[in-house]
């Protein structure tokens, strides 16, 4: 019965940014938009090295739009990713200048 108190406890608690903690999340996900930009490149390449053989025009015009989504999904994930990561570079360069200024005022 004292375990969820114990788990609300660790739930509530709240951790600081840091720039430390900043630059590492931007490195991970540098990383892992760098890795689905990668696969998302294999991807294409690997759909434009294998075209469609169908004489239907409805098949052409289906795997045309899933080769399309495909590659669009990977891309949006590989571009969120670089956002994020661009985004927390910001927040970790942000953080350092803050602190930077509050020791000049004391």
């Amino acid at each position: 019965m004292s375990e969820p108190n114990v788990t609300q406890q660790q739930t509530q608690q709240q951790f600081s940014a840091t720039p430390l903690r900043s630059l590492l999340g931007a490195v991970i996900s540098g990383a892992m938009g760098f890795g689905l930009y990668s696969l998302m490149i294999a991807i294409a390449t690997n759909f434009a090295t294998k075209p469609i053989h169908s004489d239907n025009l409805l098949v052409i015009k289906i795997s045309s739009a899933v080769r399309t989504l495909v590659v669009g999904i990977v891309a949006l994930g590989a571009g969120i990713f670089g956002i994020v990561a661009v985004g927390l570079l910001a927040l970790a360069v942000q953080l350092l200048v803050q602190q930077l200024t509050k020791h000049k005022d004391i």
